[in-house]
């Protein structure tokens, strides 16, 4: 099986709220809410590729980030790697571009059933950082 890579952007808005995403109930782990991002194409570097999603999914263009946590996850039918980024700085306002609702909210309302089970330590990595 081969290993899907993802790029996942971590961004938060000025009250300290984290963006999430839907899933389309037709999508692999669908109708569940991730941290926008998506796959890696093989000739991009991790940061193309985050810089790439975030334009294609939310229209915004990231101009600061850094490497947060990399999550390695068997789905039993799927492997991922999440190459997850604190994005620190970013101009546009982010829109759901393919028809996708968003979401703000606190990191301590994260539930991790709300989301895809790779995202779990995602979600226990952002509530150990400091407020």
């Amino acid at each position: 099986m081969t290993t899907i890579d993802v790029a996942v952007a971590v961004m938060f808005n000025a009250r300290g709220e984290v963006l999430t995403s839907w899933r389309k109930p037709q999508q692999h782990q669908g109708g569940l809410w991730e941290f926008p991002g998506g796959k890696r194409e093989p000739d991009e570097s991790r940061f193309e590729a985050l810089r790439r999603e975030l334009s294609e999914e939310l229209g915004v263009r990231v101009t600061q980030a850094e490497p947060f946590v990399r999550v390695d996850h068997d789905y039993g039918d799927k492997l991922v790697c999440l190459d997850v980024w604190l994005v620190s700085a970013y101009s546009g306002m982010p829109m759901g571009r393919e028809g996708q609702p968003l979401r703000w909210q606190s990191v301590s309302d994260l539930a991790v059933a709300e989301f895809p089970a790779a995202n779990a330590p995602i979600i226990d990595a952002l509530k150990r950082l400091p407020d």
